[in-house]
C-alpha cells in the first residue's frame, strides 16, 4: 500500500512532464485565442489592435463556413459508419480459422501505416483518376463511363480515402475484443440452438460494445482534424464542396493571411471538438460502467 511519502515522490517525479504538457497545450491555445481578437497580417506585421469579436463575425459570415461545418459532420459520421460496420465484418471474417491467417491480418492493417498524403496521392493518381485510374478501367471494361470522382463527387471520394485509412484501426481494436470473448459462452449458445445471427446480436455485439465506443471516440477526435487528404486531392473544391473546418482555417491563415479570422476559426473548431468529445466521453463512460 502506497504511503504518503511514496505518493509525494510520485507527484514530484511526474510534475515536470505535467508542466511541460500543460505549457505545450496552453501556450498555443492562449496565443490562438489572443490572435482571434486581433487584426494581423504576417506580410504586413502591423497590429491594428483589438477588434473584439469582428473576426468571429467575419468567419461566421464567410459563405464557406456553414458548408464546412456540414462537410465536417458528413465526413465524421460517414467514416464512422463505414469503419465500425466494416471493422465488425472484417473482424468476424479474420477471426475464422483460415490458411494464411497471419498474412491476412497484416494485409488488413497495413493501410493504417501509410501516411495520409501518400495514401491520398495513390488514390488520386492510381485508383480514382478519371482516365488512368483503376476505377476508370473497371468502368470501361463493363461498358460504362469513368467517373470524375474529385470533380463530380468530391466528398464521396474523400470519405472513401479516409475510411480506407481508418478501417484497419477499427478492425484491429474490434478483432481484439472479439477474441476476448469466452469460448465457453459460444459453445453454450450453440448447444442451446442459437444460430449465427442470434449469437451475433445477443452475444458477440454486446461483448464488442465497449470496443466500439472506444473506436468511435478515438476516430472522432482525429476525423475532426482531417486536412492532408483534402489538400492533396481536391484542395477544398470544386468551390467549397469538399472544404471542411480545418481546411477553411488553413485557407484563411496561409492563403489569405488573415490570421485573426483563422484563429477565430481555430477556436470554433476547438469548441466543436470539445462538444463532440464531451458527448463521446459520456457515451464511453456509460458503456464502461455497465
Amino acid at each position: 500500500m502506497a504511503t504518503q511519502q511514496t505518493r509525494s515522490l510520485a507527484r514530484f517525479m511526474m510534475a515536470p512532464s505535467v508542466v511541460l504538457l500543460l505549457v505545450w497545450m496552453v501556450v498555443p491555445l492562449a496565443l490562438t485565442l489572443w490572435f482571434s481578437f486581433q487584426q494581423y497580417n504576417p506580410l504586413n506585421p502591423i497590429r491594428d489592435g483589438f477588434v473584439g469579436f469582428s473576426n468571429y463575425a467575419l468567419f461566421y459570415s464567410n459563405p464557406a463556413f456553414l458548408q464546412s461545418i456540414l462537410n465536417t459532420l458528413t465526413l465524421v459520421i460517414s467514416v464512422l459508419l463505414i469503419t465500425v460496420i466494416g471493422g465488425i465484418l472484417l473482424a468476424l471474417l479474420i477471426d475464422q480459422p483460415m490458411w494464411g491467417q497471419g498474412i491476412v491480418r497484416i494485409l488488413v492493417i497495413s493501410p493504417f501505416f501509410v501516411m495520409p498524403p501518400v495514401a491520398a496521392l495513390v488514390w488520386k493518381n492510381m485508383i480514382m483518376h478519371p482516365q488512368y485510374g483503376v476505377f476508370a478501367d473497371i468502368a470501361r471494361f463493363f461498358g460504362g463511363q469513368p467517373i470524375d470522382w474529385f470533380g463530380q463527387h468530391p466528398m464521396t471520394a474523400i470519405i472513401i480515402i479516409v475510411a480506407w485509412q481508418w478501417l484497419p484501426f477499427a478492425t484491429l481494436i474490434l478483432l481484439t475484443a472479439l477474441q476476448s470473448l469466452d469460448g465457453e459462452q459460444k459453445e453454450a449458445a450453440e448447444m442451446d440452438g442459437a444460430g449465427f445471427i442470434s449469437r451475433f446480436i445477443y452475444l458477440t455485439l454486446p461483448h464488442m460494445s465497449r470496443a466500439i465506443t472506444v473506436v468511435i471516440l478515438i476516430q472522432t477526435i482525429f476525423l475532426l482534424s482531417v486536412y492532408a487528404e483534402i489538400l492533396v486531392t481536391t484542395n477544398g473544391g470544386p468551390g467549397y464542396a469538399s472544404t471542411n473546418l480545418p481546411f477553411l482555417v488553413y485557407q484563411k491563415a496561409l492563403l489569405e493571411f488573415k490570421i485573426g479570422q483563422a484563429s477565430a476559426g481555430g477556436i470554433i473548431a476547438v469548441i466543436l471538438a470539445n462538444i463532440v468529445a464531451f458527448f463521446a466521453m459520456r457515451a464511453v463512460g456509460k458503456n464502461l460502467d455497465k
